[in-house]
């Protein structure tokens, strides 16, 4: 059992020393069956684990050109969430889903989740969001401890503008991008909600019908992009900031671990 065959299995299984010298005493030195008695292992461990909380993670972005690729992957402890091989790997696989495409990264990301990473991490982990997104003018804010994410796609607009409203977005987290977007249960909800307040706070009920208008301004300033205060500027919302740079949102994203 040669050191460098050890070294070759560490490299492609992830897995410890100790474990894969037992896999080549259990596979009587054959590389590839000792390869498979440890994916087979790491099937079982993953098992054991899949029942841990995980609280932490890691949200990576890759980028060619106007397509930007996002993965979120999750772990149980700040440690390893903090470390540069994890920080790395979510990255890896971020680049892989920027290559492959979704429907090939969905087939693949799981196998290497459960055979691979959870054996080499040691942790449960769990992969929380992928995807792709493109776009003529694209915009994106990570924040600095990789647990928050936006993407901006501009219909029309400079770049530096979409990475401000991404900016925004991550700051913020809008759930949606303008009024109209909210569902009608959700705006019914909470109406609901506001009615028993002013009925609590003894308003009369002929009131209501005045207040209500400005209640429910107040909400869209907090749940909608476009009507929220801009973070760098206040005394203007996002919908105002698109009018001066004659500019408007397609579609953004937001992501938190």
């Amino acid at each position: 059992m040669s050191l460098e065959l050890i070294k070759e299995i560490r490299t492609i299984t992830g897995a410890g020393m100790s474990d894969v010298k037992h896999a080549l005493d259990e596979a009587k030195g054959d590389k590839d069956k000792a390869i498979e008695i440890l994916r087979k292992s790491g099937q079982k461990i993953a098992a054991k684990k899949s029942e841990r909380e995980v609280k932490e993670g890691v949200i990576a972005l890759q980028r060619a050109g106007n397509k930007i690729a996002i993965v979120s992957l999750a772990c149980e402890t700040d440690f390893v969430a903090r470390n540069q091989d994890f920080v790395d790997t979510v990255g890896g696989l971020a680049q892989s889903l920027l290559e492959q495409g979704k429907e090939a990264f969905s087939q693949f990301v799981n196998d290497k989740i459960q055979n691979e990473l959870i054996v080499k991490i040691g942790e449960n982990l769990q992969l929380r969001d992928f995807d792709i997104i493109e776009g003529n003018t694209v915009g994106t804010y990570l924040h600095s401890n990789r647990k928050v994410a936006a993407l901006v796609v501009l219909a029309s607009g400079s770049e530096d503008l979409a990475k401000d409203i991404a900016m925004q977005a991550a700051a913020m987290a809008p759930r949606y991008l303008k009024p109209e977007d909210v569902p009608a249960d959700v705006l019914a909800k909470e109406k609901e909600i506001y009615t028993e307040q002013l009925k609590n706070e003894g308003k009369p009920e002929a009131m209501w019908e005045k207040i209500m208008p400005g209640k429910v301004d107040k909400f869209y300033s907090e749940v909608c992009l476009i009507k929220q205060p801009f973070i760098k500027d206040d005394k203007k919302t996002i919908e105002q900031l698109l009018k001066d740079k004659d500019a408007s949102i397609e579609k953004f994203a937001y992501y938190a671990l």
